[in-house]
């Protein structure tokens, strides 16, 4: 599993250099006294509508994220919003509660009364868009990103049945045949980053984790399929982490930068959980074997252990000791069929620990550790059983130059061993056990051998063109 700092955050839209500039029409207007679209208006829309109502996702024909479309409406061929004219714009009437329900959002509480009010007065006021061009949305399944240079790669995952490679890219996570032959879809969305994209246990769906950094988190389901979003949900103000799905198929976990866990009910998208145990941002999750416990890593340097039908925190599965652990932890596993997670962080150390207690805390213990494995250079940032539980392998990162290792689960001894140019930000065992996929910092997937390290190939999952010359003036 998989989970990375902020170098591959910045490094991500340094190098996917699409050609798009901020000129002074990116500016928002000054503020005013009257209400501001892109201050007031639009996290609204974004937090209770767009996920439904996007490129990828046209719920009633209807897009949200594109202003004009937002304006012109959706399949009732009625204006949504005319601007001055509150009571003769359709989208007024759809979220307007009639005995407590409201049309839109659909599925879910109505906006509060302080939301409506603030929507009518700045249709009121003539609906005017204040918004920085660099906030719309560019990119569409129609208008997919175009690579001038390899992006960083933040996740990598085989599906359960062995077919797809999901590999993550700017605004999309790009679908691979298994074996690196070639693309097979690409899920364009919303999110500019991508942090995880894994598949449900029947390899049906894919949850993804992401969003625009400093602006919004999102969570999006596809899929696979038909290369359908199921839906979207906006969460917060920036990006989110660690994805995962319960035993069953019928949960989704995910971390956030305010120290927060959460889970939430695929089939409505209802949340079941939610605790702010942690004392540093969220990267990774993963359940129980039966699905009634949670387990969440993040940068205060502890992996936590919660109940999933109560939301409480029950323990500390590694020492609280201060010292006892060397930084943060980024990645966290758990073993397919015993409650023993894999974990590694800060320390390129990685580890097994038990996610039950056995004995008494005492002040200094770490009684949990079952075992640790062949030390990586750097920080590992991922890591990962095999399907069978009987090899681990993680990924790490130092001094721009990456570093994969494979090791036999139960002795702990080194089976393979491979350096790579850039950092290894995600590693992945393909269901049979005979082959890793590494990617990070350098842009390209590595499909690794497990039994002797050697790359079985080597390929960027985006097709690079060349820059257009003149684009940074448009």
């Amino acid at each position: 599993m998989s989970k990375r700092y902020l170098l591959a955050a910045s490094a991500l839209l340094t190098l996917c250099t699409f050609s798009i500039s901020v000129t002074a029409d990116d500016e928002a207007a000054p503020a005013g006294s009257g209400v501001s679209y892109y201050k007031d208006i639009r996290p609204i829309f974004q937090s209770h509508c767009q996920g439904c109502h996007q490129p990828a996702k046209q719920g009633g024909q209807y897009i949200m994220t594109d202003f004009s479309q937002l304006l012109r409406g959706g399949e009732s061929q009625e204006a949504a919003i005319v601007p001055g004219k509150p009571d003769e714009s359709f989208l007024i009437s759809l979220i307007t509660p009639v005995d407590g329900e409201a049309e839109m959002p659909k599925g879910t509480k109505p906006l509060s009364s302080v939301e409506i009010d603030l929507v009518r007065q700045w249709i009121e006021e003539g609906a005017e868009n204040d918004a920085p061009a660099s906030t719309q949305p560019k990119f569409s399944a129609e208008n997919p990103p175009i690579y001038n240079a390899a992006p960083v790669i933040t996740s990598v995952d085989f599906s359960p049945d062995g077919k797809y490679l999901a590999v993550s890219g700017y605004h999309e996570v790009l679908i691979h045949h298994a074996d690196g032959s070639g693309l097979a879809a690409r899920l364009v969305g919303l999110s500019e980053r991508i942090e995880t994209a894994r598949f449900s246990p029947d390899s049906s769906k894919i949850a993804v984790t992401g969003g625009s950094p400093g602006r919004m988190g999102e969570l999006q389901v596809w899929q696979v399929e038909g290369s359908k979003l199921l839906f979207a949900k906006t969460i917060g103000y920036d990006t989110l982490y660690g994805a995962n799905w319960s035993p069953d198929g019928s949960l989704i976990s995910y971390g956030c930068p305010d120290n927060t866990s959460h889970a939430l009910k695929v089939e409505d998208g209802q949340e079941v959980l939610f605790n702010g145990a942690h004392d540093g941002w969220v990267l990774d999750t993963v359940f129980s074997v039966n699905g009634d416990h949670l387990v969440t890593v993040s940068r205060d340097r502890s992996m936590k252990l919660i109940n999933v039908p109560t939301q409480r925190f029950i323990d500390n599965v590694t020492s609280i000791t201060p010292g006892a652990l060397k930084g943060g932890l980024n990645s966290v596993d758990r073993h397919p069929s015993k409650d023993e997670l894999l974990c590694g962080g800060a320390d390129g150390v990685p580890k097994v620990y038990k996610m039950f207690r056995d004995k008494a805390r005492r002040i200094g213990d770490d009684f949990n550790l079952i075992r640790a494995y062949p030390a990586l250079q750097g920080r590992i940032f991922s890591t990962q059983f095999s399907k069978d539980g009987t090899k681990v392998v993680s990924g790490s990162s130092f001094n721009g130059a990456g570093q994969v290792k494979i090791a036999n689960y139960e002795d702990g001894k080194e089976i393979s061993s491979v350096d790579l140019d850039g950092g290894i930000f995600s590693v992945a065992f393909h269901p049979d056990g005979n082959t890793v996929a590494a990617a990070g910092f350098g842009g390209e997937v590595h499909l690794i051998e497990v039994a002797t390290g050697n790359i079985i190939k080597s390929f960027v999952p985006v097709a690079i063109e060349a820059a257009v010359a003149g684009a940074a003036e448009e």
